[in-house]
């Protein structure tokens, strides 16, 4: 129901989160085996030495799903207890009916509407403002945003630069009214499109739609223009954060936890060099899960709550950039 005129509408909490990995651990020594790599090779220069692929049959929706009725069993939810559902995503399972509406069907959400929602590895961000705006409303009580990506299916098996980087895995959390002085304080997004060939998959779209010829150019997978991406990530990772406490009039001393996009451990270490945050205060789970685009900062959320690294109060710092080139960064007052 909408908030009641003269009231003041609360923040949004995260109030819950779950994860789904796929069983199949992937080594470096399997890659090694096809390609012209090393184990210490991806170890030095990505930090990964793991990561889970997808079972035949697995989908971007049903890893949702997975993640999904974890989240509503530990929170004790219902099918009816769900106003809506917001799936980030960019291997949705085909390009309509949305993923989200698959989720819907498979966890049986009756009174939930939702969409997809598609911003690359900056998508759990872009999602959580999104689920945020809809609590603080006051027009919906719970709402979930579930970020899945089985990116196996859109890597090429034969590069070598992309194909040692990425996972499968899906996490959500559960968005509802905080208590006061909790949840999100603030938000910072912007995109820049001019760094759209930097980070691709050039055909499947009405660009340029299937056929011999893109099969045969191997357009249908990622394409990455590493060196580029790598030095724009550093920066606008650091820059975001910086803009956001500035705003808020903190410094880098006052945050807890920094959750960050988990895309390379050499991302993570110079992005905490520049902000002058200790390495512990870096989430980071790249090692056991590799990329796993919008899963990665759920992943890492999980994580560090499981380790004790985020208590009550404490400020939280979500940050990502990915495909677009998205960006963005959230501020957060755990509750």
């Amino acid at each position: 129901m909408p908030t009641p005129a003269g009231s003041v509408p609360p923040r949004a909490a995260i109030t819950g989160v779950a994860t789904y990995v796929p069983e199949r651990r992937v080594t470096n020594a399997e890659f090694a085996e096809r390609l012209d790599t090393s184990d210490e090779w991806i170890v030095s220069r990505t930090g990964i030495r793991e990561r889970r692929i997808a079972a035949p049959g697995e989908t971007t929706s049903t890893m949702a799903t997975e993640a999904v009725r974890r989240l509503m069993a530990a929170r004790d939810l219902g099918p009816d207890d769900v106003d809506a559902l917001i799936v980030a995503t960019v291997t949705p399972d085909m390009l309509f009916p949305a993923t989200a509406c698959l989720v819907q069907d498979q966890v049986g959400l009756r009174n939930t509407w939702g969409f997809d929602l598609s911003a690359a590895c900056s998508g759990f961000l872009y999602g959580l403002t999104t689920a945020a705006q809809l609590v603080a409303s006051g027009t919906h009580r719970r709402v979930i945003l579930a970020c899945s990506d089985l990116m196996s299916a859109i890597i090429d098996p034969l590069d070598r630069t992309t194909a040692v980087l990425f996972g499968d895995a899906a996490g959500a959390v559960l968005l509802e009214p905080a208590e006061p002085g909790y949840g999100l304080l603030d938000f910072y997004h912007r995109v820049d499109g001019s760094g759209r060939d930097d980070l691709l998959m050039p055909a499947g779209g009405c660009l340029r739609p299937a056929s011999h010829e893109t099969v045969n150019a191997r357009e249908h997978y990622l394409r990455q223009n590493g060196k580029t991406v790598f030095k724009f990530a550093v920066s606008q990772m650091a820059e975001s954060i910086t803009t956001l406490l500035q705003r808020q009039g903190l410094a880098p001393r006052d945050i807890a936890m920094v959750i960050p996009h988990q895309a390379n451990q050499r991302i993570l270490d110079a992005t905490a060099e520049r902000l002058g945050v200790p390495k512990e205060r870096m989430a980071s789970v790249i090692a056991r899960y590799g990329n796993t685009t919008a899963a990665t900062l759920p992943l890492a959320l999980e994580d560090a709550l499981l380790a004790g690294k985020i208590e009550r109060g404490d400020l939280v710092v979500f940050v990502a950039v990915g495909a677009g080139l998205t960006i963005g960064a959230s501020l957060v007052r755990w509750q």
